[in-house]
């Protein structure tokens, strides 16, 4: 028997919802990671991007456990001389929650090309509305909601 290798002609791509409702942020984020490299798929590759597109909404419903909304801080530098920037969760969930959820998929991405190329495919909302309906996405259940 052959071992079957994908590649980008025979890929099919679909799209999926996601609530992030009561969802903690590291397992709504593995689980995203997971979908838009295409590890759910029977037909990974680790060299072929076997991806889906995965729409987030509700992203200001997210859960921080833990005293992570108060302690835990996002950080980058500017590239000029002192240019550390330094917000904390709390104030960054209140101005634009959707960072929060794209900082932590995509430090569970590949830091390569076809990690940068799978970050295009996720999309961000703040609340249920979002502008996918022609695409028909899916919905999908995550495991890991707290009640």
């Amino acid at each position: 028997m052959k071992t079957y290798m994908a590649n980008p002609v025979t890929v099919d791509r679909k799209w999926f919802v996601v609530d992030a409702t009561n969802m903690p942020l590291g397992r709504l984020a593995s689980q995203v990671a997971d979908i838009l490299t295409g590890k759910n798929k029977t037909i990974y590759t680790p060299h072929v991007d076997t991806g889906d597109f995965v729409i987030v909404i509700n992203s200001d419903k997210v859960v921080l456990t833990g005293k992570k909304l108060e302690q835990k801080k996002l950080r980058w530098h500017t590239g000029y001389v002192g240019g550390l920037k330094t917000v904390d969760y709390k104030t960054l969930m209140a101005t634009d929650s959707r960072k929060v959820i794209e900082h932590a998929v995509k430090g569970m991405l590949p830091k390569n090309s076809l990690g940068r190329k799978e970050f295009t495919r996720l999309h961000v909302y703040k609340d249920a509305n979002h502008t996918h309906e022609a695409q028909k996405p899916e919905q999908v259940a995550l495991k890991g909601v707290i009640e």
